[in-house]
């Protein structure tokens, strides 16, 4: 039955719309790039790699449809002139052939169709390959196996690597549609006995399979110059049995592959398949003995027995090549023959730790959010970020910084003009010296509130607060800012009176909305009619979106791998976000590969506050390219740190004028360049081995070493971080360093203590490691853990009682006075009143040299009690006070020490549960809690002490610390001790 004329011809109208509709939305795609691209004035990148990509996919597919395509026209050309059955009989071909062959113009068109869509993309996710092929650039160093250029293997090998891959592809595709095309056209049968296949048809699959061979023997050809990258031997590159069993081997099976491929072409003029069956046999056993068992038995029987002496030269090769790689073949490694004994050093003339950084980034900031968020739709970053700032008297003093982020509107008002129009920004610096904390604990800003007030403010200049592009998850989405400037409706920040808050309109850049088709694009790429309907957007608006600043330079420099902390500085008056970019490889022969996640995991990465890096191997790293991100207006700029890198070489031909050179970074930028943490694990991950320089050594692997598990996270094992703090070296100067540790393999004690120097001066980037002497034993950041924990459970826990808990900050290790000290803040967790979730405020600062450890309110009198000055004065008063007082006195002013502890406590936890808390009473209230403790102390000290029941011969340690309060009872609320 016919169907209506109307319903034939809706079908091709509904199809034809759907079409239009798909194409539309894949238009406003690529169009709302463009416009993206040409708002940052980054158009460049966008048709350098678009213009790239195209040009790819149409060589792919054209080439892959022509080789393919054609094979599988000239199959159905020379079918056989009497058609199928000039072999005899009827065969399941016929029954397909009848089927398909009165659609085989259409099959042939969709399935070339397909080839080429598949294939053309396939080959357009290449252009990185491609670019750095054609814009390579020397590195002036070769290989030690066959003496190339180290830029044959980071640019050449992989795009040639890339071709034989797609001619591998198009000759199997083109051999197995050749052969379906002959089949079903009688060009060959299978039947018994044997193959019967025409003239054609043989010649045809003959030369295919020769072509085939062909590309075989050159891919074994070029396999010799991967053994560069082999994973056989005992560390990556050519092994023993690469260099003296495979390469030979490979060069043999190519010359092989290379006859079987004439015997095979040989089956054009010789009917028969001997020929073809001889070289596919020749071919496969050659493969298999001399490809395989013949380095099987090498390995086995001569390098196994002797590995060290075999492999001794090749593992040489891969420590000069994988320190150069990871940019680690300058690393001073030297002795330090650290002192233990606090008795025996002079600290007195040693300041080098008198400004160290006490604030932890990962812990303060949930206090900067409750005592600066201001409001509950804007939060800090976790953790906060580590940067230098001048103080009154132009010193550079480390701070903890952080910006004010809008999280979105309240959840009651969270509808789309709220969302998108009015809470567009956040808006202020806040920053603290990392030094010190005002009376009661807390971080004592030098920037804070809104409007943004503050000495810091004033000796930068800040001009424009305001947050557009950050780092929380908000910044995923867009906004439309803008607007009206007559009528600003964007929240600024709240202010008591009036209205509630004051307005602001953006004045910055972004993708103009004032034409009805970029809306239309707009509503279509976010699905939303608002961005076409809403009467708020006008001529004056721009939608703002990629506004995460590693998202915003990935996107303008797609070949850069990223650091994962990007962080935000006062630069020129403005905030802007710094982050690190790097050029990565995994090419550069000889190299240890290893998995980039694997390398950069910690504490920090664990617990998803910054962002992880792939999974991907790499093993080669440089960081290469400083990049900035205004905060306010999204200005993308690329600065090019690294210019002896010949990766960004590379990229700079292949994108001219993207990359500015490092001269024209600001004073005030450079002032704020730090040393990347990524790279810096990726790099002590390497040297926790690759300090090892002599193959013998290196191969008994006896001096390896680990990075510490994070001793304030418990029981879980997780990496300790780095830490940026300023540190002095043997011989140095106080240098704002990233600073990191190593125990033995097997062990607890202290193996090495590595600092890289992070500010921006002359010495930026060198990385010097302290190696612990075999004969002291210095404790490792564990034991040190461990005997703050148990040499102060008393004291603390008394501190984490009732509603308060215990937080040990980061566990700082810095060279002092001869040996290594380690510092380590005390936070108690204290939950406010008003609703405010709980947020630690600092208390003690731990101290400890050796065995020997103190704590104090402050880090002097904490280094104080560990060197001896005021501790021996304790200890003497305390002795004068046991011969005097009675047994019924010291009873006496035990009690009253713990009544005083327990008002102060009381008095302290009435403070902070006041809306809004009462600061002044809290931080009088800790300091009659602090006498209280120490007059728990000498009552304690006062009480008969037990016979000794050691040997009469034993004397107390000369560096004993002062005895510990008694232990608390558990905290219910999981004080820890």
């Amino acid at each position: 039955m016919r169907l209506p004329r109307r319903p034939r011809l809706l079908l091709p109208v509904a199809i034809a719309l759907v079409a239009i509709v798909a194409l539309f939305f894949l238009f406003s795609g690529i169009y709302t790039d463009y416009l993206w691209f040409d708002a940052v004035d980054y158009t460049s990148v966008f048709t350098g790699v678009v213009l790239t990509q195209i040009a790819l996919f149409f060589v792919g597919a054209l080439l892959m449809v022509a080789i393919a395509g054609g094979n599988m026209l000239l199959a159905f050309r020379t079918r056989p002139m009497f058609g199928p059955a000039m072999f005899g009989g009827a065969s399941g071909a016929d029954r397909y052939r009848m089927a398909l062959d009165p659609h085989r113009k259409l099959i042939f068109i969709v399935g070339m169709g397909l080839l080429a869509l598949f294939s053309g993309s396939s080959f357009s996710g290449q252009w990185q390959t491609w670019l750095q092929f054609i814009n390579g650039a020397t590195f002036g160093k070769q290989d030690r196996l066959h003496q190339f250029d180290i830029s044959f293997y980071m640019f050449d090998y992989p795009f040639i690597r890339m071709v034989l891959n797609f001619l591998f592809t198009a000759v199997i595709i083109s051999i197995i549609l050749a052969a379906i095309t002959h089949y079903l056209y009688g060009g060959f049968r299978l039947q018994s006995p044997g193959v019967h296949a025409s003239r054609a048809a043989r010649v045809h699959l003959s030369v295919l399979l020769g072509v085939f061979v062909l590309l075989k023997a050159v891919a074994y050809w070029v396999d010799r110059y991967g053994l560069v990258f082999s994973d056989r031997g005992f560390v990556h590159g050519a092994s023993y049995t690469d260099v003296n069993a495979v390469l030979p081997a490979k060069t043999i099976l190519a010359i092989i592959a290379l006859i079987c491929a004439v015997l095979f072409f040989a089956g054009v003029v010789r009917p028969g398949g001997m020929l073809p069956g001889v070289s596919f046999g020749l071919l496969v056993l050659s493969a298999i003995l001399i490809g395989g068992v013949y380095p099987a038995l090498v390995e086995q029987f001569q390098v196994k027995p002797n590995q060290q002496g075999k492999e001794a030269p090749y593992i040489q090769r891969n420590i000069e090549a994988t320190r150069q790689a990871y940019n680690v073949d300058k690393t001073e490694v030297e002795t330090y023959n650290a002192q233990a004994d606090p008795t025996k050093v002079q600290p007195g003339g040693d300041t080098s730790v008198s400004g160290v950084r006490l604030l932890d980034p990962a812990l303060v900031s949930s206090t900067y959010e409750q005592t600066q968020r201001i409001r509950g739709f804007y939060n800090f970053a976790e953790p906060l970020d580590v940067d230098r700032y001048p103080d009154s008297a132009g010193k550079l003093i480390d701070h903890v910084v952080g910006v004010r982020e809008l999280t979105g509107p309240p959840p009651e008002q969270n509808n789309w003009i709220n969302r998108h129009l009015v809470y567009t920004h956040g808006y202020g610096f806040v920053a603290a010296p990392g030094n010190k904390v005002d009376s009661s604990g807390l971080p004592d800003y030098d920037a804070k509130d809104m409007p943004v007030v503050g000495p810091l403010v004033t000796s930068t200049n800040l001009k424009e607060p305001r947050i557009y592009y950050g780092e929380d998850d908000a910044s995923a989405d867009y906004v439309i800012a803008g607007g009206n400037p007559n009528n600003p409706q964007e929240l600024d920040f709240p202010q008591t009176g009036g209205t509630g808050q004051k307005n602001t309109t953006y004045t910055g850049g972004g993708v103009g909305l004032g034409s009805f088709f970029n809306r239309l694009l707009y509503a279509a790429k976010y699905t939303e009619a608002n961005i076409v309907l809403s009467g708020d957007v006008n001529t004056n608006s721009k939608i703002l979106y990629e506004r995460n600043p590693r998202d915003r330079v990935q996107k303008v420099a797609p070949f850069l791998t990223l650091d994962g902390n990007p962080y935000p500085a006062i630069v020129d008056g403005r905030i802007v976000w710094i982050v690190d970019g790097y050029t990565t490889s995994n090419d550069y022969p000889y190299s240890q590969s290893e998995s980039l996640d694997d390398m950069t995991r910690d504490t920090s990465t664990d617990r998803r506050v910054i962002a992880q890096q792939p999974s991907d191997k790499i093993n080669y790293i440089r960081n290469s390219v400083k990049a900035t991100v205004d905060a306010y207006d999204g200005t993308v700029k690329l600065f090019g740190w690294d210019t002896n890198d010949p990766v960004l070489k590379t990229w700079s031909s292949a994108f001219p004028g993207l990359i500015r050179p490092a001269s024209e970074m600001s004073a005030d930028l450079r002032g704020h360049v730090r040393y990347p943490e990524d790279l810096f694990k990726i790099q002590r991950y390497t040297l926790s081995r690759y300090h090892i320089t002599d193959p013998a050594a290196f191969y008994s692997g006896q001096d390896f070493w680990n990075v510490p598990n994070d001793p304030t996270q418990g029981a879980q094992n997780i990496k300790q971080p780095p830490y940026y703090l300023t540190t002095t070296m043997p011989g140095g100067t106080p240098t704002f360093s990233l600073t990191t540790t190593f125990v033995p393999r097997q062990g607890p004690n202290l193996a090495a203590f590595m600092a890289v120097d992070s500010s921006s001066g002359s010495g930026y980037g060198r990385i010097r490691i302290l190696r612990m002497p075999s004969s002291t034993p210095i404790p490792g950041p564990g034991q040190a853990q461990n005997s703050f924990q148990s040499r102060f459970a008393g004291e603390l826990n008394l501190l984490g009682v009732g509603a308060s808990s215990v937080r040990y900050g980061n566990l700082l290790t810095l060279p002092y006075a001869g040996g290594l000290v380690y510092i380590e803040p005390v936070y108690i967790q204290v939950a406010a009143g008003g609703g405010q979730e709980p947020y630690p405020i600092l208390q003690r600062v731990l101290a400890s040299y050796g065995s020997t450890i103190g704590v104090g309110r402050t880090l002097d009198e904490a280094l104080q009690k560990v060197f001896g000055t005021e501790q021996q004065q304790q200890e003497n008063q305390q002795n004068q006070q046991n011969q005097q007082n009675t047994p019924n006195q010291a009873n006496t002013a035990l009690n009253s020490a713990i009544a005083n502890a327990k008002k102060a406590y009381e008095d302290a936890q009435k403070a902070l549960q006041a809306s809004p808390p009462d600061w002044d009473a809290y931080g009088e209230a800790q300091k009659r809690l602090e006498d209280a403790l120490k007059a728990l102390e000498g009552a304690n000290a006062q009480q008969p002490q037990p016979a000794p029941t050691a040997s009469p011969t034993a004397s107390p340690s000369p560096t004993a610390s002062p005895p510990a309060s008694p232990p608390a009872s558990p905290s219910p609320t999981g004080g820890t001790s």
